[in-house]
This record gives C-alpha cells, structure tokens and sequence, in this order.
C-alpha cells in the first residue's frame, strides 16, 4: 500500500522493463544505446528512482514502442505535462489542489476503465454543480467561496473523461444510502437522481444500484475505485480514499481481492434496466 507517486515509479518501471526485454535486450545494453550507466536503467525498472519523460522518450524510441497510446500512458505516469491524450488541464490548479488528488486525476485521465463502489455520495464524475458544491462544502470546513468555486470547478472538469473520444468506460454500483442521503436539500437532490437517471442511459456507463433489501456485503469496509488501461500491461490500480489522503494498491493480489469483490457487488446488485427503474421510483417520491 503506498502514495500514488511511489506506485506510478514502480509501474512504470516494470513496463519499461517488459518492454525492455520484449525487444530483446539487456539493462546494459539498453543503458548503452542510450548513453546511461547500467544502474540507472535498474533503478528506474524498480521504481527506486523516478525518471524525466524526456528519458522515458529515450528508452521508448530505444525499444521500438511506437504506440502512442501506451507512449502517452508512460509519459504520463512519469509526470509528463504534455502528450497526445486528453488534455492535462489538471496543472493549472497545482497551486490549490493537494498531490494526491493531482495523481489521482492524472490516473483517471488516462484509464480506460473505472470500477467504482460507492456508499455514501454519487461518484464525482456524474454529480451536478450543486451537489458537487454540497458535497465539497461539507468534506472540507473554512472553505471560502473562491476556493469552494474552485475545487467544484476541477470536480466538473473532470467529467469530461466520459465525453473524450474514446470515452471512459465508467462501471458504478451504489449504495442505495448514496440515493437516499438528501446532499444539499431537496431540490438539489431530485436534480441529481435526474442527473443519474441520464448518465444511466450512456453507453459508455454502467450503473447498478444495491438495495438496502441486498443486506449484508463486501462492499460495507468501505468505497474504492479500480483504474485499468489499454494496451499496457498489469497496470491496474485500486484507489482508497481517506479524509487527508488517498492510498494506492497495486499488487496483482489486491487487485484481484478488489477485482473479485466488485464483481461479487455487481451480481447482488440490481441490473442495469432495474436500476434505472428504482431511481426513477425514489426521484418520483415512490
């Protein structure tokens, strides 16, 4: 379990070392072809060590990898500002958003894929303005209204990831305590099940509600979030979020638990068409 930088190192490593000797080579003659020391090579493979994009760019012209999408994916985790992907908007905000939360956005950006248990609040990427504002008033305390204006600003920006071309692909199960908890008064929650009630009907969304009637689950330890990426290999994440910091999971193990654990969720929750149908109920006063 570690901070989001320490587990961006390590996996970029271990893909540039696969990647290494996918092309057939050794750390020292990579080292050679690109002009470093053998031991460099080795610390960045084990993530002992970060590296600039630039010598990410050096070893992936060096192994022949002319993806651009896994390129974009490995500048990115080594800090890269810059690339062919969706648009890092993120560093104009480095002055109020903590690291942590920038790793995170920076993950979420370039994901494929997001797994989502949710228990207590709808998932950012589909809140509305005013529940997003809520929401934020009540995590943070002292707020003022230009940081408050400010942290919801970067919370709806980041809903673009499901209006990118490709979109994310966003699976989501709920809590039914996320439908009934009334955020920001009445008004602002009926708009927000209507919110729900249209990101439900995206292809690109996948939403399933667990019902209080569901009883008992594995999902009662907590929410968490599961990344995947395209065309790159073992890079799966799972995120926790805690009050002052977010942890990261990335050993095949743990993965696998929260992997199991969601797919578990999915079969106890209500299908897709059902769920749309017990929102509807609850946004209806039923």
């Amino acid at each position: 379990m570690q901070h989001g930088p320490a587990v961006r190192r390590r996996k970029l490593g271990a893909e540039l070392r696969a990647l290494r000797t996918g092309a057939g080579l050794t750390s020292g003659e990579a080292a050679r072809l690109v002009g470093w020391h053998q031991s460099k090579v080795s610390r960045i493979e084990t993530g002992a060590s970060g590296v600039k994009p630039a010598d990410v760019r050096l070893l992936l012209d060096a192994y022949g990898v002319s993806d651009p999408q896994l390129r974009e994916l490995l500048l990115v985790l080594a800090g890269s500002g810059g690339g062919q992907g969706r648009d890092h908007w993120w560093h104009a905000y480095r002055g109020v958003l903590p690291p942590t939360y920038r790793d995170y956005i920076s993950l979420e950006s370039q994901a494929s894929d997001m797994r989502t248990l949710e228990t207590s609040v709808v998932p950012g990427l589909l809140q509305t303005p005013e529940y997003a504002r809520a929401v934020t008033r009540a995590a943070v305390e002292g707020l003022d209204e230009d940081r408050l204006d400010t942290l919801v600003e970067v919370r709806l920006a980041r809903q673009d990831v499901l209006r990118s071309q490709p979109p994310l692909a966003l699976s989501a199960v709920l809590d039914e305590a996320v439908l009934r908890r009334e955020v920001g008064g009445p008004d602002v929650m009926a708009e927000q099940l209507r919110r729900l009630l249209e990101a439900a009907r995206l292809p690109q969304v996948r939403l399933q509600v667990l019902p209080f009637a569901a009883g008992a689950h594995v999902g009662l330890t907590g929410p968490f979030v599961i990344f995947s990426f395209s065309n790159a290999s073992d890079l799966d994440v799972v995120v926790l979020d805690h009050l002052t910091s977010s942890l990261y999971l990335e050993r095949k193990e743990d993965v696998g638990a929260y992997t199991e654990a969601f797919d578990a969720l999915r079969r106890n929750a209500l299908s897709p068409e059902e769920t749309l149908e017990y929102i509807a109920g609850i946004a209806d006063g039923a």
